[in-house]
């Protein structure tokens, strides 16, 4: 009976995390994928520069990867796995559930690729001038969307 009161309480804190919130610690390693595969290659994930978040009930989760294996080609645009449990909204346009590459590009965009490298959503991404510390990447809630970071660009992922 004592081994049961522990899982118990693991299953009830689970049950009442906030619906709207950044993962972290364990929560977050329980999620996100150790490798990724995109184009043919397994790369492994950077966990220093992986996130995700609860919003309305479902998962947002991203992640780099070590693309030093890939084309000079994939890696001018391809920075690692984005996946999505749920029908989601990235800066107004539809993407539904999946498992995706993305990158972030120096002209402004965002880039969701599918697992074959060809682009399936372009959105511009917003510059913020005003956040202190910029990581790789990182994900915020914005009341109930979470805004996915790379630096100071990031764009606004709306769960549906």
């Amino acid at each position: 009976m004592s081994l049961a009161a522990p899982v118990l309480a693991q299953q009830v804190a689970d049950v009442n995390e906030a619906p709207e919130q950044v993962l972290q610690g364990a929560a977050l390693t329980r999620v996100v994928p150790t490798s990724f595969y995109f184009e043919g290659q397994a790369a492994p994930t950077q966990m220093r520069n992986a996130a995700a978040a609860r919003a309305n009930g479902h998962l947002v989760i991203a992640g780099m990867v070590d693309t030093s294996g890939y084309s000079a080609d994939v890696r001018a645009h391809y920075q690692g796995f984005f996946i999505n449990d749920a029908a989601i909204e990235i800066n107004g346009k539809s993407l539904p559930i999946g498992a995706y590459g993305f990158g972030f590009t120096n002209d402004g965009k965002f880039n969701i690729l599918d697992i074959g490298n060809h682009e399936v959503l372009t959105v511009s991404s917003t510059n913020d001038k005003d956040l202190k510390r910029p990581r790789p990447l990182m994900m915020t809630m914005d009341g109930r969307n979470v805004r996915l970071y790379a630096g100071r660009d990031y764009v606004v992922i709306a769960v549906k």
